[in-house]
């Protein structure tokens, strides 16, 4: 059985093309991400925990000269 979403599958407001993902968060608090281009495809379940664990530091370096956090 899916999870419900609590919010609507988004993108990046960086992202310019369809070669991005999208991520949604549910009410069973999990986060489920998915290419965009293939929106019934496979998804990726993680937590909370480790999807911030990713995109704070990928906040970072995409916002800086593009080179990798230290």
């Amino acid at each position: 059985m899916s999870p419900h979403l609590s919010t609507p599958w988004r993108k990046s407001t960086r992202s310019s093309t369809s070669n991005c993902v999208e991520v949604a968060f549910t009410t069973n608090h999990t986060v489920l991400i998915r290419d965009s281009k293939d929106a019934a495809g496979p998804r990726l379940t993680v937590s909370p925990a480790a999807w911030t664990g990713f995109a704070t530091p990928a906040g970072r370096w995409k916002s800086s000269s593009r080179e990798l956090p230290e």
